[in-house]
């Protein structure tokens, strides 16, 4: 892992302040608001060139884990999040839609770095992200719709085609690009000229769109900066419960090591670009939801970080595990 991708955390939150202080201090908060989607939309098309298809075919090999980890990212996790939404953040529908939407999205990209930091084996974890992405997809606006009630406030059309916007054109382009650099320039050409830059484009845009985001809503922060701290609340009975509850399970289900440390990964990293370009997308006459998306990033990495030391295989790495994608991110989005 590289220095950037370990001090992520940090540079999301210094990305945050800056873009406070300028937009507190600049009158840049309407240009910035036309940058936030757009650098999430690049920014998620990065993350989707980077992925391929041709792990899919390690998830037959590894049954009870992916059954087990569709089922905590799909059905324990939802449940989840509307318990601790409804527990914890009754009296504030815009941040329990934030944590909704943070909470049922299932990484994408960046667990797979602390897959491998945490030698766990990363060629399923990799096989899982289209898994992931597919179901993300079509159960996100489900989710949103039955989970967030009257908090959501969202007609069915607006949500589903925010969702498309920020999931399916990107990873339509990311596919299209894909397969023309392999087609017209080969596998070799392709890493060398597409996937591998598109990896160093993944966290500065976004730090860019944190910035953005900040910057045009700083009225909203400093005006609810005391709310999102009530955040902190149900995003550590995450944290700590999802992790507990994938490695507990694990053992019971009796998982090679390499795997109980992939289900770990896998059912606590949480998709919070994606999150935030369709809260941007599906609510911009709500920022605070927007803006609570960034809170997730600031807990979660530093849980990750922790988490890989703890679950760590203590002997050398499967011969069977793969290297995870170049350029994914060291969160988190996120990310």
């Amino acid at each position: 892992m590289s220095l950037a991708e370990r001090l992520q955390s940090l540079f999301v939150a210094l990305a945050a302040v800056a873009g406070l202080a300028a937009g507190l201090i600049l009158p840049i908060g309407p240009a910035a608001e036309h940058v936030v989607l757009p650098a999430l939309l690049v920014m998620l098309t990065a993350v989707f060139v980077q992925m391929d298809a041709a792990h899919v075919g390690e998830v037959r090999r590894a049954g009870t884990l992916v059954v087990t980890s569709l089922l905590l990212n799909f059905v324990l996790t939802p449940a989840l999040a509307w318990a601790l939404g409804a527990g914890l953040l009754g009296g504030a529908p815009d941040l329990r839609i934030g944590l909704l939407l943070l909470l049922v999205t299932p990484c994408t990209d960046w667990y797979l770095v602390f897959t491998a930091t945490a030698r766990g084996h990363t060629g399923i974890a990799a096989a899982l992200l289209p898994v992931n992405l597919v179901l993300q997809l079509v159960l996100l606006p489900v989710y949103v719709l039955l989970l967030g009630g009257r908090a959501a406030m969202v007609d069915t059309g607006t949500l589903a085609g925010s969702v498309l916007l920020v999931l399916a054109v990107p990873l339509a382009l990311a596919l299209a690009l894909r397969w023309v650099s392999a087609r017209f320039g080969g596998a070799a050409w392709r890493e060398r000229h597409v996937t591998g830059p598109a990896g160093h484009l993944v966290l500065p845009l976004l730090y860019a769109a944190v910035f953005a985001m900040f910057a045009w809503q700083a009225r909203t922060v400093l005006a609810h900066g005391a709310d999102l701290l009530a955040l902190l609340a149900p995003l550590a009975v995450f944290f700590t419960a999802l992790p507990l509850v994938a490695t507990g399970l694990s053992h019971l289900l009796g998982l090679p090591p390499e795997q109980r440390v992939t289900l770990t990964m896998t059912t606590t990293a949480r998709n919070s670009p994606i999150a935030l370009a369709v809260a941007v997308a599906a609510f911009p006459d709500r920022p605070l939801i927007a803006v609570a998306l960034v809170v997730g990033p600031l807990v979660e990495l530093p849980v990750l970080a922790l988490l890989a030391q703890l679950v760590r295989v203590r002997r050398p790495a499967a011969a069977n595990t793969t290297a995870p994608l170049r350029g994914t991110r060291g969160h988190g989005s996120g990310r």
